[in-house]
């Protein structure tokens, strides 16, 4: 009963995925956009290499890749690059195993946040956009 319903809401339910994995970096890239010297001063706290450079590719894959996938461009394509970066950021942003404490409980939760919205990424590489995809709709 439950796989019929799925089945029948199959391009639904991946658009309602598409927008629940995006809404976090579409309003957090936003933010970093318009406050772009604060984000560079966050990557420069953060000891990124070539903060401007980061905070640059950190606004353009949290807000205009996010917004892409939400549309459903090249979804398949952009998913997997987004794997790359939420695994990136998470290595640099919540090193939580050279941390002590609370500081230590938060950046292992937001590691792991990033491992786990990964894995919905991968998923949304295997099932691609959906019917309610801009681009690469089935025919």
């Amino acid at each position: 009963m439950l796989d019929g319903w799925v089945e029948r809401n199959r391009d639904g339910l991946i658009l309602l995925a598409r927008i629940l994995l995006m809404v976090l970096f579409v309003v957090s890239g936003w933010a970093k956009l318009t406050d772009f010297q604060g984000t560079v001063g966050y990557m420069a706290s953060l000891h990124a290499p070539l903060p401007q450079v980061a905070a640059g590719v950190a606004v353009c894959m949290e807000f205009l890749v996010g917004i892409a996938l939400l549309l459903g461009i090249q979804v398949r394509l952009l998913a997997l690059l987004f794997v790359l970066f939420v695994l990136g950021t998470g290595v640099l942003g919540h090193a939580f195993w050279s941390m002590e404490g609370a500081e230590r409980a938060m950046n292992m939760t937001q590691f792991l946040k990033n491992l786990s919205i990964a894995g919905g990424l991968v998923l949304l590489a295997v099932t691609g956009g959906g019917r309610y995809a801009v681009v690469g709709r089935p025919r």
